[in-house]
């Protein structure tokens, strides 16, 4: 593929429209206070009310450390509270407080409106196909996440770069 049709790739166009979700919804998060590590947080845990730090850093896709840092700061806002499992006392199971949840309630409107204005353009036939294309791509890579394994005959390091094989 040549550089001039990156941009009609289907990779380079779901990072990017990715990307660009994320900065809108940011721009319009921060007039709450929000920056995207806390909208992030508090949108997994109105999805998972009780999880862990753990859970959560994995639901982030970030490391345990900044994702308590990111929980101290919620914490100090009073948008979350830190309990003692029941069954485990080294394990915290994290809630949204009801400022939390007023939070999360201002956020969703917003979240709404993002969403709306990147589809204008489409009509509502239009987005139901978008969406249920994205679902089916998503379900195969999901599989796929699950299943493959990359052979390990695939050598980087060396001058001989052979090709990868899926198993």
């Amino acid at each position: 593929m040549s550089p001039s049709s990156d941009e009609h790739h289907f990779g380079w166009i779901t990072a990017d429209v990715s990307r660009l979700m994320r900065t809108v919804f940011d721009r319009r998060m921060r007039k709450l206070g929000l920056t995207r590590a806390q909208w992030l947080a508090l949108t997994r845990l109105h999805r998972r009310p009780g999880a862990s730090q753990q859970e959560l850093a994995d639901m982030m896709e970030i490391e345990k450390a900044p994702a308590g840092r990111i929980l101290d700061r919620l914490q100090d806002k009073g948008w979350i509270e830190r309990r003692a499992d029941a069954t485990d006392r080294r394990i915290n199971r994290i809630y949204l407080t009801e400022r939390g949840k007023r939070i999360h309630a201002a956020m969703s409107p917003i979240a709404a409106a993002t969403v709306d204005d990147a589809l204008e353009d489409l009509s509502r036939q239009e987005q139901d196909r978008l969406i249920g294309l994205m679902m089916r791509v998503k379900a195969n890579l999901t599989r796929l996440a699950e299943a493959d394994v990359i052979s390990e005959d695939f050598d980087v390091e060396g001058d001989d770069i052979t090709e990868a094989r899926v198993l």
